[in-house]
């Protein structure tokens, strides 16, 4: 997977853009102001937005080149970033220390996941916001992005057992034009979800 994604993020340009995730931009206020942690962050377009809102980012990716790229867009930003280069098994988030999690469009497998929302819980601080877009099964029939294994994808029930002690302001599987680069491009089927630490 480590070169799979070293070999995407090798191209011209930035596969999923510089912009930020559009769902990630109209929740980001309802994360409270300090720490923030981005998952599987890639070349950054998060990672960089959400400095630029005055959070406190880190940023942790398993591709040294999709870093590499997110450091240069956070030099012409003119934001600062703790960027870590880590598979996310190995990665361990700390504990009751941050303000928000961001996951976005980050797929791995359904064992994995759950471990690392078990993580997720125990990292956010009392209050903490966890922010989540991704895949549902239904987007392989639009092949417009995300992974080609269904195994990979998400629905909002399993979520919210996996994430238990979150109170969502958002919770929802919705169809709709996802526009980030090359990467992500047409008509897709997404679950999203805001969640806030209640315990």
């Amino acid at each position: 997977m480590k070169i799979k994604w070293d070999d995407r993020y090798s191209e011209d340009g930035y596969l999923f853009g510089t912009a930020p995730n559009s769902f990630l931009a109209e929740h980001v206020k309802s994360i409270p102001k300090g720490d923030v942690l981005c998952l599987a962050d890639g070349e950054g377009r998060n990672s960089v937005f959400l400095a630029k809102q005055g959070y406190q980012v880190t940023a942790v990716d398993m591709s040294l080149i999709g870093i590499n790229k997110a450091k240069k867009l956070a030099k012409q930003n003119s934001v600062s970033i703790d960027f870590i280069h880590s598979d996310i098994k190995d990665y361990v988030i700390a504990e009751n220390h941050w303000e928000g999690i961001v996951s976005i469009f980050f797929h791995i497998p359904v064992d994995l996941r759950v471990s690392l929302h078990t993580s997720v819980m125990k990292g956010l601080k009392n209050k903490g916001t966890f922010i989540l877009e991704a895949y549902t099964p239904d987007q392989l029939k639009h092949g417009t992005g995300g992974p080609a294994d269904a195994k990979l994808t998400m629905r909002k029930e399993p979520l919210t057992q996996e994430l238990k002690g979150l109170s969502f302001s958002h919770l929802a599987e919705i169809e709709r034009d996802v526009q980030e680069g090359s990467g992500h491009a047409g008509w897709s089927s997404v679950v999203q979800l805001v969640g806030h630490k209640v315990r």
